[in-house]
């Protein structure tokens, strides 16, 4: 059992220690999805989601990780959940225009160049670049490379939030890489 579930006690006891938790670790939950899903809006709807869910399933929290790795596990599989949903729009919306459906439709989902909060002004170009090739990595790649990069957590940390062996992050990893060379290549070689 971990501390934090060992110290919760009464409701107002719980609420008061989960907001604790809440303040403590809403940045790093908000900075992942931000990164995963590169839009603002649905990274913070997603981090409260995230929290929702904690809060809602803490009894089943069985300490076989910690509580912080147990919150990148939600917030990465909630993230991808959304990126499968808009993917699947933006598929249906294609779909519907190919029939010629009316023009009062939605049109698919596109993301805009994203910058992320903590890139330097004159890194901005290529922030956008790399953030458009990680959006084109496989889920699997795209969730590793976001929390070791960006999240910096070690193999171990991203082994246990992906419930992944260390030699399969590492794998995954290389194979983010390689892909991220090809996808970036024609943008350094005309920069």
């Amino acid at each position: 059992m971990t501390k934090a579930k060992a110290h919760i006690h009464s409701p107002q006891e719980s609420s008061s220690t989960f907001q604790d938790y809440f303040y403590t670790h809403k940045d790093r939950v908000f900075n992942t999805a931000l990164s995963l899903l590169q839009n603002w809006e649905e990274a913070e709807e997603l981090t409260q989601d995230v929290f929702v869910a904690a809060y809602e399933a803490i009894g089943s929290f069985r300490g076989q990780s910690s509580m912080c790795t147990w919150l990148y596990r939600i917030t990465v599989n909630k993230a991808l959940d959304r990126i499968k949903a808009r993917k699947a729009q933006k598929r249906s919306g294609f779909t519907r225009s190919l029939c010629r459906q009316t023009e009062h439709e939605e049109k698919p989902l596109d993301l805009p160049d994203f910058i992320h909060p903590g890139v330097l002004l004159e890194q901005q170009e290529s922030s956008i670049a790399l953030f458009k090739a990680i959006a084109r990595l496989p889920e699997n790649q795209q969730s590793a490379f976001v929390l070791a990069k960006i999240e910096q957590l070690s193999y171990a940390e991203i082994a246990q939030v992906l419930e992944i062996s260390i030699p399969a992050v590492e794998s995954l990893l290389v194979r983010a890489r390689q892909k991220l060379r090809e996808l970036l290549k024609n943008f350094y070689e005309n920069d």
